[in-house]
This record gives C-alpha cells, sequence and structure tokens, in this order.
C-alpha cells in the first residue's frame, strides 16, 4: 500500500483547480476572517476584555434537550460569505490531507474515515478558548496566521466567522430528505467550573446541536458511564463508549459527531448487487457484496501515479472521487460499468493522537504542555483533556432517482473496484472536502 498516499495529490489538485476562482481578486485569507479593529496584540499583556462566562447546567439523563440557541447569534454573516467560503474550502482541504495522510500513515492496513470539515471546526472551536501564544498556534496551523506580526504579538482572527462559513458549507448540502449532514458537539466540564460565553457560543455556530454540561469526575467510573450513556442516548444510538479511561482530575471532554447520510443520485441495479470477491492484497480474498451501476462517467487516468480517478455523482450538491491503484485494472470504453463496494463507514479520531502523529509538537502546543486555555473558564488552570471527533457515512438507495436512458455527459467506462481504494465526498459549488476515506478490507 506504500503508493496509496501520491494519488492523493491527485485528489487536491483536482479540488483546487476545479472551483471557479479565475475572477477573484486575491484576498490573503486572515483578513477575511480577522476580528474586528484588529491590531497585533502582544502575548503577555493582559486580557483587555474581561472573560464573560457562564453557569453550565448538571449533566442529567433524565434531561436530554440540546442547548438552547439565540436565532440571531447562529444566523450565517453574509458579508463575503462566498468569498470567504471558497478560501476556506481551500485551508481545510490542505489540513484535511495532511491529517489523512498522518491517520492512513498510523492506519495502514485498516480502513480509514476522516472529516476535514469536522476536524478543523474542532480546531477553530478551541482556539476560542485559547490564550493569545496558544491561538496563534492554532492560526498558523490552520493557515489563518497574519504574516506580518512579529515573535511577540499576533493578531486574532473572529473564530465565530470562521465556524460559520463552515457550518454553511454544510448546509449547501440540504436537499430535503435525500442529503442530511448532521453535526453534533458535546462538552462536559468539571461540575464547579463555568466556561466562557465565546467557546459556548462556537460549539453552536458549528453545530445542529449542541449539549455543555457539568460533570462530578470525582467518582470517574460511574462519570465514564453517565457521560457514555447521555451521548448515546443524545446520538440516537449512534455514538456509544466514546470516553474511556477518565480521571477525578479531568477539566473538560469534548466530542463532536458528523453524520453523512445521503443517497445515490441514481439507483444501483438491484439485481446486481451480489457478493464478489474484494482483494484485499496478494494472498487475501474477500467475499463482498458489490453494487453494479450502468453510466457515463467522468474520470482522469493518471499513468505517472498508476491510478484512475472516477466522479461519481451522489446527489446534485455533492460528488465522490474514487481513486484506485492501477494493479491489474483495464480500462473498457464497450460497457459503461462500475462494481462498487456497498459500505457504510463510521470512525472515531482522538485529535490529541492526530496532532501527535502529525508532530508531536504541534499537538504540544494546540492541546498539550504547552498549550494554554485562559480564555475558555474562570478556573484556572483549565486544560481539554479529551478531543473525539465521530464520523459516520451512510448511503443509500432509498429515494434514489430511477436510472434515465439519457446518459449523462462522460465517457463509457468499465471498472471494477474490487481491491483497496480511496474515496473523497466533496461539495459541489466550493468543492470543500467533507470526508476522506480508504477501503482496505469492506469486512472490517
Amino acid at each position: 500500500m506504500q503508493r496509496l498516499w501520491s494519488p492523493l495529490l491527485v485528489l487536491l489538485l483536482y479540488c483546487c483547480l476545479s472551483g471557479s476562482q479565475a475572477n477573484r481578486v486575491y484576498v490573503h485569507p486572515f483578513y477575511l476572517f480577522a476580528a474586528e479593529n484588529v491590531s497585533c496584540e502582544t502575548l503577555q499583556a493582559p486580557m483587555v476584555k474581561p472573560l464573560e462566562t457562564l453557569p453550565v447546567a448538571p449533566l442529567d439523563n433524565e434531561v436530554l434537550t440540546p442547548d438552547h440557541r439565540d436565532p440571531s447569534k447562529v444566523d450565517v454573516q453574509r458579508q463575503n460569505i462566498t468569498e470567504r467560503t471558497a478560501v476556506l474550502a481551500g485551508l481545510l482541504n490542505a489540513l484535511g490531507l495532511r491529517m489523512y495522510k498522518a491517520l492512513s500513515s498510523k492506519q495502514h492496513s485498516a480502513n480509514t474515515l476522516l472529516s476535514p470539515v469536522n476536524t478543523f471546526g474542532s480546531l477553530v472551536t478551541f482556539y476560542l478558548g485559547a490564550s493569545r501564544k496558544t491561538a496563534g498556534s492554532f492560526q498558523l496551523l490552520l493557515g489563518l496566521s497574519r504574516e506580518t506580526d512579529g515573535e511577540d504579538c499576533v493578531s486574532l482572527m473572529d473564530g465565530h466567522k470562521v465556524l460559520k462559513t463552515l457550518q454553511g458549507i454544510n448546509s449547501l448540502l440540504d436537499d430535503g430528505p435525500k442529503d442530511e449532514i448532521t453535526t453534533q458537539v458535546w462538552a462536559f466540564t468539571r461540575q464547579d467550573a463555568q466556561l466562557s460565553e465565546d467557546f459556548i457560543q462556537g460549539t453552536q455556530d458549528f453545530s445542529d446541536t449542541s449539549f455543555i454540561r457539568g460533570v462530578d469526575f470525582s467518582k470517574p467510573q460511574v462519570a465514564e458511564q453517565l457521560v457514555n450513556s447521555f451521548v448515546e442516548m443524545t446520538s440516537d444510538g449512534k455514538v456509544k463508549d466514546i470516553f474511556k479511561d477518565l480521571n477525578a482530575t479531568n477539566n473538560l471532554l469534548f466530542i463532536t459527531s458528523f453524520n453523512f447520510q445521503g443517497n445515490w443520485k441514481k439507483a444501483f441495479q438491484p439485481d446486481e448487487t451480489t457478493l464478489k470477491e474484494f482483494h484485499v492484497d496478494q494472498t487475501t480474498t474477500v467475499m463482498a457484496p458489490l453494487m453494479t451501476r450502468t453510466d457515463q462517467y467522468h474520470y482522469f487516468n493518471d499513468t505517472v501515479r498508476r491510478c484512475t480517478i472516477v466522479k461519481l455523482s451522489l446527489s446534485k450538491r455533492s460528488y465522490m472521487l474514487l481513486v484506485l491503484p492501477h494493479e491489474g485494472v483495464k480500462l473498457g470504453d464497450v460497457e459503461s460499468k462500475l462494481r462498487l463496494v456497498l459500505f457504510s463507514m463510521s470512525s472515531v479520531t482522538d485529535l490529541r493522537d492526530l496532532l501527535t502523529t502529525m508532530n508531536p509538537e504541534i499537538e504540544a502546543k494546540l492541546l498539550g504542555s504547552k498549550a494554554e486555555f485562559s480564555q475558555l473558564s474562570n478556573t484556572k488552570p483549565f486544560t481539554i483533556d479529551k478531543a473525539i471527533n465521530k464520523v459516520l457515512f451512510e448511503m443509500s438507495e432509498e429515494g434514489a432517482e430511477p436510472q434515465d436512458p439519457t446518459q449523462e455527459e462522460g465517457v463509457p467506462l468499465k471498472l471494477s473496484i474490487n481491491r483497496p481504494f480511496f474515496f473523497s465526498v466533496i461539495e459541489g459549488n466550493f468543492n470543500s472536502i467533507l470526508m476522506l476515506g480508504k477501503i482496505i478490507n469492506p469486512l472490517l
């Protein structure tokens, strides 16, 4: 599988070049998301604005109502929204691919799934509670730092603008019952702590529902059971047993759930969904259900990196790129037929582990020993002990459009996806990468 990373470079190039940005005047990303009256603030100077905090409701598994929202604060800011979205799509795509490379290298023999949108949003939410020095480290990783800042000061972005733009990307896919992205956020803090208004608002900017609760961590095993039970009930059973190894010194547990539920734009032929051989490697073959679909396809054959990229429409506003290494694959032009593994996937990613895999120094500065969250709580010092991203990807044929005898633009293609492959789910307006993944073994 050592060749599998190079096709992702093609995917990134495709996403960057296929967006309609030719007529856009360049504006540095920082200035699109800068805070009002921004200036380079000295790292060690005291904060001018006092920290505004709110009490947190205690965890009660009999009360499953999401946090109350002020509609006036949740609405997406419309000024420069198109330009902001286009720029942010490029930033989250680049960071998402970088993170995926790190995650995939650690899970080289396992199926992998990552949502760049979800991960980016989690990091920006943490940014809202960070000290100036730590906030500068977040902005640097996110690609939103001001390049003219000196070493002793930082110009701060408006994290709410970023989060609302991200949520705007998710909302672009709303297509009634056919396609839906649901984002949920949970944050569990020690029961004697208050959390900053900025952080609490951030959890709402970037989610459909959020749950901020206070927990008694003095009995870790009891707390673990209560928290996991609450998350399972409020996620309709989709997120289970997410937190482990809690301890009495925990300050904050954080989890997001990104759930993509879609329908194939054109129905697969159910009579041709059959068990076929899937070649995990040269010595391992498993039987897996493969769907067959006859259609025209856009594809790119990269003879240098020895892979084929196929564009597969998922809906009117999203598409999938399948990246298949060449070994044994022959393209045909007689019959247009694509065999695709029938799959739904889920993954759990520990952000601290992911950042450590990327670079231990990044983890230390953002969430580890060097991170400071002076703007997160009235309790000092305050740490983010666990940061988890849950991603669910579910495709169904229910409600899909029947096959139309009129073929779409493209070329006839015969391609069997019967061995390990990459895929990416992409929003069609700005080519934002919603998910990146690989299937090594569909039975895992």
